[in-house]
Parts: structure tokens; sequence; C-alpha cells
């Protein structure tokens, strides 16, 4: 939300000037022949002259003012317009063809304009070829980074982000600072691996490193890319629940060998002094103290025996294979598995997530189907999976009598041989700290077979696979000046641009109005991307006046619980990162941002559109964000407009079509575009908003 500002545009102050002098002029020349008429006292045709001659000035100043606008300087405001459209895109819609006196420009302007749209085309079709395999192999490539489970990241010489994967994505879905173009030590601050990237072979050698990132470890392996320009693979690995295996029961478990060890001994060694003696004298007294020592050794070796099993179930509780699986899924694959067999399963009831080793549970299953199917004589049953407190458990249900217990047993001690090591199913059961029984439904007429599982925290369906979209990567940022490089000089194509608006509870700043939504979104290699935003609602500690609601649709409702602006806006700097902010009347916006209290400043370059705007047509009338939506053929999404990431996209999109123009004018380096934007300052636009 941006306010208003006042004045009139200059074609309306020329307007207002024209008019001025037009009355003046007639108003003088009634008073001038009024006087004369006084004075000479004329009669008929020489009266009639009198007064033409004395209003001649005034009418040919409005008249041929009228003429100028009508036949030259409406023309030209719309030739402005139409080759503005023009630089910005050639395709652009032709809303204004020459006019008045311009009318003789028409056919040179369609002339020009197609000629350009033909050598556009002939270079399209220079280029189809290249284009099409490198969308071929795009398209191959972004599928790829797509199913792959591995994350994985690239990064240039510079350590900037070139490609990562939807796992990577995944993994870092809590860092604002995470995308194309972004600096690798904003997701993995550890000195060891920039010395690691310092020091890495050329010829691809791997070597690995573990790093710290929020509250996991990753083990990340790099590798330098062959042949490249010091690019850099990095695939991570969380290594979290493995080092807490190995630092947690693993350790506890070494610790409690010594101690089976010394209480053994001492067994050992007791038992070999009582066979020794004898039954007379003082034996006897010997004897009854090492009974004590060996009943004592026996209590703690049971004890530290017990202390063994309850560690060695919790290795198995924290096996790196039980992850989590949503049973929908265990279905479908184990109906995969089962495909036309005799017995097969029907899900029933409502699915959710449990904790398990997919491979070696799909194994169990099939083969307990396969019992089942020979002892009920049925071809299909059902499957459910029923919440527990803490357990999630799995039943194959059929009709007819419950197994018994013996024939439970002998199920339990077949072998999978299609499983590493061929283990038995009761060894699968307590790789999930479970085990199998039979009940009847208490309607009689079924019974069931229960597995309990591990349960997890998880919710809810699974996310569907997001289609593949090109924000996963952009070589050509390679290509850019170096991070640390003078900013001033760095072209405009090649910044990095955070586009932004903010939604605010009302216009007056200064008396308490404050934010109440912040939206961005990032241009990288002069290329909007289209996911990777910043997009978050703002508690503002007062009400939404109703006012301000019919506006930008925001109640109070919607930023309930939603954090105050000191706690959003570190997070949108982190968003920002090293980019170049852009709006559209940014002085209202980063007044908004940095109200008394926040001790946070947006001290990095500041490029305004509507500033560009004015400097670049400072004979147009409206430079507000909907007339140059409109003016270079930019469109809001229904529902967009007045939302602070609507607004902020269309920014976005207002300065890529901005930038020929501003090519055009040889303003190249953003050190130009400040000082051009900087002479637009002093001038005022009634429709600037």
């Amino acid at each position: 939300m941006a306010p208003r500002r006042t004045g009139l545009p200059r074609r309306q102050r020329l307007i207002g000037l024209w008019l001025l002098l037009s009355g003046i002029s007639l108003f003088g020349g009634a008073v001038f022949a009024a006087w004369l008429d006084s004075q000479l006292a004329p009669e008929g045709l020489a009266r009639l002259m009198l007064w033409l001659g004395c209003l001649s000035g005034g009418t040919t100043i409005f008249l041929v003012g009228l003429l100028l606008e009508r036949q030259l300087f409406s023309p030209l405001r719309h030739l402005q317009v139409q080759l503005a459209r023009m630089v910005a895109n050639p395709d652009a819609r032709e809303d204004y063809p020459p006019e008045g006196w311009l009318r003789g420009l028409g056919p040179d302007l369609v002339t020009i304009r197609d000629a350009w749209r033909c050598d556009r085309g002939a270079l399209a079709t220079a280029h189809a070829e290249g284009a099409r395999s490198a969308a071929r192999i795009r398209q191959e490539l972004e599928a790829l980074l797509q199913v792959l489970d591995t994350p994985l990241l690239l990064c240039d010489h510079h350590r900037r982000l070139l490609l990562y994967n939807q796992a990577a994505e995944t993994l870092f879905d809590t860092q604002p600072g995470f995308g194309l173009g972004k600096r690798l030590e904003t997701l993995l601050p550890a000195a060891s691996l920039r010395d690691v990237l310092a020091h890495l072979p050329a010829d691809g050698s791997p070597r690995e490193v573990l790093v710290p990132s929020d509250h996991r470890w990753l083990r990340v392996m790099l590798r330098r890319v062959p042949a490249s320009d010091g690019e850099t693979l990095l695939t991570l690995t969380d290594t979290t629940a493995a080092w807490t295996s190995e630092l947690g029961a693993r350790a506890k478990l070494l610790d409690t060998l010594p101690e089976l060890r010394r209480h053994t001994a001492s067994l050992t060694t007791a038992t070999d002094a009582l066979t020794s003696l004898s039954y007379t004298g003082d034996s006897a007294a010997m004897r009854k103290r090492l009974e004590q020592v060996v009943g004592d050794e026996s209590h703690a070796l049971g004890l530290s025996i017990e202390r063994l099993g309850t560690l060695l179930e919790l290795m198995q509780h924290e096996g790196e294979r039980l992850v989590p699986l949503w049973s929908n899924d265990l279905w479908a694959a184990l109906d995969e598995r089962t495909g036309d067999t005799a017995c097969r399963v029907q899900p029933v009831g409502m699915p959710a997530w449990f904790k398990g080793d997919a491979i070696a549970l799909i194994s169990l299953l099939a083969a307990l189907l396969e019992r089942l199917g020979e002892h009920t004589g049925q071809a299909m049953l059902e499957g459910e999976l029923c919440l527990g407190n803490k357990r999630v458990y799995l039943d194959l249900i059929w009709t007819g009598k419950p197994v018994s217990e013996r024939q439970l047993a002998e199920w339990q001690q077949l072998s999978l041989q299609d499983l590493p090591l061929a283990p038995r199913l009761v060894d699968v059961l307590r790789q999930h700290a479970s085990e199998l029984w039979s009940l009847a439904d208490p309607d009689g007429q079924r019974a069931r077979l229960r597995l309990p599982l591990p349960a997890t925290q998880r919710v809810g369906a699974p996310q569907p696979r997001t289609p593949p979209r090109p924000e996963f990567h952009d070589f050509g940022i390679a290509e850019l000046p170096a991070p640390d490089a003078h900013l001033a000089a760095c072209p405009l194509r090649a910044l990095e641009v955070v586009a932004f608006d903010t939604e605010t509870t009302g216009l007056e700043l200064r008396r308490g109005d404050t934010v109440i939504s912040i939206g961005a979104c990032r241009i990288v290699n002069a290329r909007l991307l289209a996911s990777e935003t910043f997009d978050m609602f703002v508690d503002p500690a007062r009400p939404i006046p109703p006012a301000s609601t019919a506006i930008h649709g925001l109640t109070d409702d919607d930023v309930a619980g939603a954090p105050p602006l000191a706690v959003a806006l570190p997070r949108f700097c982190d968003y920002i990162g090293d980019a170049v902010i852009l709006a559209h009347n940014a002085a209202f916006d980063l007044l908004a941002l940095q109200p008394p209290g926040v001790n946070v400043t947006l001290n990095m370059p500041v490029l305004d559109t509507l500033l560009i705007s004015r400097a670049l047509d400072a004979s147009l009338d409206g430079h507000d964000l909907d007339t140059l939506a409109d003016r270079y053929g930019l469109t809001f999404p229904p529902g967009t407009r007045h939302t602070a990431l609507g607004d902020a996209r269309v920014t976005a999109e207002l300065w890529l079509s901005l930038l020929p123009r501003l090519e055009a004018r040889g303003i190249e380096t953003l050190e130009q575009a400040l000082a051009l934007q900087a002479s637009a300052l002093d001038k005022q636009d009634a429709f600037a908003s």
C-alpha cells in the first residue's frame, strides 16, 4: 500500500497554462475593444472589424493550441507509449497507431515492427535445433532432479548455487536464504567446508566433511567437476540418526562389555576357588564368602545382561532403515509384489503413517499372505491400519477363525530368501520391536493377524510431487561478476534483485500505521524465479481499520498469531542476502519496514520503478503500478492486486520490461540506474501509487 502523491502532472500544468494564456488574451482583447469602441464610436462593418481584431489574438492562441494538441502533441504521446512498448516487447499490442500529423509515419512504423519481428523470427529459426536439443536435455535434467532422493547442490568457484534438486529444497525448507545464486555459507556455515572447497582435487576425487545445519549433522561429499571453471558438486546425507545411534545405544553397549567381562572374570575366579576348597576348618568360612561373591556377581551379571538386551532393542528401534511410510504406498507396493498370486490385500479404513523398513515389511507381508492364503483358502484379504497410543497396528483380516499360536510360531521361523542374509520373520519383527498375534473380531465372524509397528508424528497425506520447474538450475550464474565485485559497476542484468512490497494498516506511518504483510520474489541473471518467494503476515499489534481491509482484504483474523515486525524483518533480511532491493514507490515501503524501535536496517541499494519510469518518460502521465502494468502489457492474476506478493511479482516483471529501455538509453550499470532515478526525485505525479 502506497500513498497518492499530490500535485498536477506536467501535461495538465501545460494545458492549464495554455487555457490561462487564452483566457487572458481574450479578456484583454475584449477590454481593449470596449475602450476603443467608446473612444471611436465606429458603426457597422468598422465596429465588427474592431472587435474581431481585438479578440483575434486570444482566439488564435486557443485555436492553435487546440490544433497542436489534437494533431501533434496527443499523437506524439501515443507514439511514445507505443515505442516504449515495442522496446520492452516487440510483440506488444498496437493500441496507438500514428494519427494526426504523424499519420504518415504509420507505414514506416509497421515496416520497422515487421522487420524487427522478421529478424527475431529468423534468429529463432536459426537457433531452433539447438534450442530443441537444449530443451530436451533440460527436461531430462529437471526430471532427474525431481526423482533423485539424495540432496545435491552445484556451486561455482564463488560458492554461488547453480543447481539444486527437490530433495535439497526439502532439506533446507526452513532456510530463507536458500535459492539459486545464494552463497553456500548461508546454508552450511562451517569453516572446515570452506577449507575443503579451497583444496579439492581437480580430477573429481571426493572429499568428505561433517558440518552442522540447524539441529542436524550433515555428511557432505564434495567433488570438483572435471574440466569446469571451478564448479563443485555436493551431495548431502543427514547423519543425525546414525550419530545418535553411534554415540547413544551403541556407545552404551560398548560401555557394558567391560562390566560383563569383569563380572565373568570374578565368577570364574570364585568358581575355581570353590572347587579347590575342602570342607574342613577355616575352609567353611572361605566357602561362604566365595558363595556370597558368586551370588553378588551372578546378580550383577544378570542386571548387565538385562541392560544389554534393552540396549539391543533400542538399537533396533534406532535402525537407520526405519523411515516414515505411508500405508497406501505400502499396500500399493505389496500389490505390485504379489501380482496375480492366490492371495491379495484390499486396503480398508483410513490411511496412516508409521515407521518401518519398507523392503523388509513387504517381504514379510508377502510371506504371511502366502501362508494365510493356504490357511484360509481365501483369495482376497482386507488390510487395515489402526492407530494406538504409541503404536500403529497393521491388520490382515479374513472371514473365519484366528490362527493358532503354534501355527504363528512356525511361521515366524520361516526364512525370507529374497532379503540379504535370509533373515527369519521373527528377525524382521525384532527389527521393528514387534510381534505377531491373531485375534477374533467382536462379531465372531472374522479374524485378523495383527502386527504392531512404531508410530511417527507425521500427519496428513503425503504432499504431491512438485512438477518440474526451471528454477532448479541456472548455469548462467557462474558467468556473473564475483559477489564481492564493486556493486556500483555491476551490469543491471547481472544483479541479484529482490522485488518486494508491503501492505499496512494505513498510510499514516508516522502516526502509528504499520506493516501487516511482506511479499517478495527474486530476480537472478535477469530471470524471475517464480517459486523462490517470501510471503509473510506480520502482527501489527493494533486493529486493522475497515477502510484498509477494503483495499487489501486483510483482517485481524488473517494476522492473528503472525510474528511481530521485529521477528519478521530479520527473516526478510536473510531472504534478501546480498541482493539489491526493488519496489514501486520504495520510500513508502522502506519507511514501513523501519519504524522506530526496530534495530534492523535495510542499507542495500534500492531501485524504484516509479522513479525510473518517471525519468524515462517524463512527458507521459501516470506512473502508478496499474497504469504501468497496462502500458507494458502486464497483468495481475485474479485476487493478487493489493497483495504484497502479487504487487511484488508485477513490480519484478515491470523491472524486466524497463531493462531494455534503460539499455537503449545507455543505462547499463547500477550506478547509472541510481543516478537516473535520483533525477526524478523532485518530479510530482498525481497518480503514483
